[in-house]
């Protein structure tokens, strides 16, 4: 990826100033936020690298700590890369995951487009109402509309199947478009689950959602918690490792 240099001025946004570095031989691009306080603090998620400094640090002295720690940004900024997931295309022959399985985008005989399952082994075709002719706009919002559709089918299936296996009457279900959580659930029994799931094995959307109703007897991550998720969920640790490679 290739940024302007740093010695260009930063751009000024509502959460920070965004800056330009150079490590090694890679350009870079950070979010530099000035708040009260005695260190320097950095932080990296699929929003790239924030810096937290003090306000009255100068940009060479925070400059100087990134450089110093140059081999640790660069790999941590790697690892976040290989996490992303592939950017979806809009437009024939692009490939869309559902339920781990490839289907591909393509030309229907009567008109329109269908999504077609890649593998062999999987039958039949799942139609979508397109028009013969669709712009990529068009396109993302009806495969959009498809994902969210079939994503509160599965989902809804299976927290009623967990939920009685723990004896829990069933909770308000909402999609999540949250960039960093799979599935999160609050006091008013309301467990969120991101579409995305729908794109992953089913067993791993079982285990976000045995994680998420577990939540609704056990509020926190104690011991008690977790032999909750492994009652009916025990291959739980195996799931947990798989999806916090996708994260």
């Amino acid at each position: 990826m290739l940024l302007r240099p740093s010695s260009q001025s930063g751009d000024a946004t509502s959460n920070g100033e965004i800056r330009r570095i150079t490590l090694g031989v890679q350009e870079i691009r950070y979010t530099l936020v000035r708040r009260k306080r005695k260190t320097i603090g950095m932080k990296i998620d699929g929003d790239g690298l924030t810096v937290v400094a003090p306000p009255r640090e100068s940009l060479r002295w925070i400059e100087g700590i990134l450089r110093e720690r140059a081999a640790w940004v660069l790999k941590k900024l790697n690892e976040w890369e290989r996490k992303k997931p592939a950017q979806l295309e809009w437009k024939e022959g692009a490939v869309f995951p559902l339920l781990g399985r490839p289907h591909q985008l393509t030309a229907a005989l009567t008109g329109g487009v269908r999504l077609c399952p890649l593998a062999p082994t999987d039958a039949g075709q799942l139609a979508l109402p397109f028009a013969p002719l669709m712009s990529e706009a068009e396109i993302e919002q009806a495969v959009m509309a498809w994902y969210r559709r079939e994503a509160l089918i599965c989902f809804e299936e299976r927290t009623a199947h967990y939920a009685k296996k723990l004896n829990l009457p069933l909770p308000r279900l909402k999609l999540s478009t949250a960039k960093t959580q799979w599935g999160s659930c609050n006091a008013r029994r309301i467990v969120h689950l991101n579409w995305r799931l729908i794109q992953l094995p089913i067993h791993l959307i079982d285990y976000v959602v045995v994680h998420e109703l577990a939540h609704l007897i056990e509020m926190n991550h104690s011991p008690a918690f977790w032999k909750t998720v492994a009652s009916v969920y025990p291959s739980y640790v195996a799931a947990r490792k798989e999806l916090k490679k996708l994260a």
